[in-house]
């Protein structure tokens, strides 16, 4: 069997997961996320946005509220506790140095080993232009990273640096290296998505069915992993 994708590694023991949107995670990572915290790990989530945006049927002052509910029911599933929202504008971000500068204050208040971003890349996988918002905030994460454990860069932000983290991994990426096997976790990875309801159901079509394509995605990585359902991570080197 081809065993293209190795397993990334577990000599970590906290995780922060930062993405643009709710359900960004969820298209991608919350198998993984399900499994790390099944084992015992620490894992938290860092949204830059409410997705206020991303409803066309409905208002962005009720979308904010109705997808951050959404967002921490699906965290809660794969068991994520602390679900953090920095209230930047969906739709609209980009990789400024204010921005940088956030994500290197949440990272050396979280202190994490493990770093999981959202694809940076201009296309996604399949080829299509990639949203400006993962663009943007994947980037300044990956610059941020490299700022955390610089005492001598942003100065003025607080607490100390943090060279703590040992792996830094993008998920849904264009160009994947690595897998998790989320063959146990599978189901909760189903109902992680499935708990963004009114996302699924405001989309053009609406979204009936989660389990098929996602078992079909998970399928796939898992057959290059060697496992029955796995989820694909690109590892960019330290």
């Amino acid at each position: 069997m081809d065993t293209q994708y190795p397993f990334l590694a577990t000599d970590w023991n906290s995780a922060l997961v930062v993405v643009p949107h709710p359900d960004d995670i969820e298209f991608g990572a919350a198998g993984a996320v399900a499994a790390w915290t099944a084992a015992g790990k620490s894992v938290r989530y860092l949204l830059f946005t409410r997705g206020e945006a991303g409803i066309d049927g409905m208002v962005p002052e009720e979308a904010a509220k109705v997808r951050e509910r959404e967002q921490r029911e699906s965290a809660a599933i794969v068991g994520v506790e602390q679900v953090e929202f920095l209230d930047y504008a969906d739709g609209t971000i980009e990789a400024t140095m204010d921005l940088r500068r956030t994500l290197v204050g949440a990272l050396r208040r979280h202190r994490p080993e493990l770093v999981v971003g959202f694809n940076h890349h201009d296309r996604y996988l399949s080829g299509r232009w990639n949203h400006p918002d993962h663009r943007a905030t994947g980037r300044a994460l990956l610059d941020a990273v490299g700022d955390c454990g610089n005492r001598w860069v942003h100065t003025d932000i607080g607490p100390e640096p943090w060279t703590g983290i040992r792996h830094v991994v993008i998920a849904n990426s264009a160009q994947p290296t690595h897998a998790v096997d989320i063959t146990d976790t599978f189901d909760l990875a189903v109902r992680s998505l499935e708990a963004h309801k009114a996302y699924l159901e405001g989309l053009n079509p609406p979204v009936t069915d989660v389990r098929g394509p996602l078992a079909a995605l998970a399928g796939g990585v898992g057959e290059r992993a060697g496992v029955r359902y796995a989820v694909a991570f690109e590892e960019i080197p330290r």
